[in-house]
């Protein structure tokens, strides 16, 4: 049993240091595109001129914004989402009928003695249902990713991705995001704000020991979830 105890301790701590020390890992997914490939070029005529033909990216006349695969886009994250939800409900019900006693031979009908001992008889019901509901949600998400442009489709648009890692002690966040920009939405200092994206996808969480404590455990998960009968 002893020895059961101090394999167990062991294994925790192992597990506790190796949680201390863990890095955080990117997603494949978001990688930048690899650089292009190399060709070598002939060397070019020396004819005196400041131009040369052929020369990539020879800009004269516009700015130093994102058109390429591989440049990178600085993005402005301004999301901010309020959405409310209220609901109510009032029904009411009635109904009602009555039996008068019958008459024979012009005398009404008893079975006793009593004169209420007759066929005169009533009845009503009613049903009433009232309810109301309130639903609020807000979030706000601010702040910066320079991404890469990963493709260029034939339009001009720019599909664009990428995520940041930002360790923190024994835990790190991520923001990922993917979108397609248009040209015409990249400010001249190459930013664009991330409500001009299209299709966007903005993925925002953490890992560690910190969001570890946050989840909730399984079994409280059961108990709140759809599947719980009571």
């Amino acid at each position: 049993m002893n020895a059961i105890i101090r394999t167990t301790v062991v294994l925790s701590a192992v597990a506790t240091l190796a949680g201390c020390n863990s890095a955080p890992v990117r997603n494949t997914d978001y990688a930048p595109p690899p650089p292009p490939a190399q060709v070598q070029q002939p060397a070019a005529p020396l004819t005196g001129s400041l131009y040369t033909p052929g020369a990539r990216h020879m800009v004269l006349f516009t700015d130093t914004r994102a058109t390429h695969v591989g440049d990178l886009i600085t993005i402005n994250l301004v999301e901010k989402t309020d959405a409310t939800k209220s609901s109510s409900q009032t029904t009411a019900r009635s109904a009602s009928a009555s039996v008068t006693n019958p008459t024979i031979f012009g005398r009404a009908f008893k079975f006793g003695s009593n004169p209420n001992d007759t066929l005169e008889s009533s009845l009503s019901a009613s049903t009433s249902t009232d309810g109301s509901g309130d639903a609020a949600k807000s979030n706000t998400l601010e702040g910066t990713i320079t991404v890469s442009v990963v493709d260029v489709y034939p339009n001009g648009n720019l599909l664009v991705r990428g995520e940041k890692l930002v360790g923190i002690n024994q835990g790190h966040e991520y923001i990922r995001i993917e979108g397609i920009v248009r040209p015409d939405d990249i400010a001249a200092d190459n930013t664009v704000d991330s409500t001009r994206l299209g299709n966007v996808m903005i993925d925002y969480g953490g890992e560690g020991p910190v969001a570890d404590a946050s989840k909730v455990g399984w079994l409280a998960r059961f108990f709140i979830s759809a599947v719980f009968p009571f």
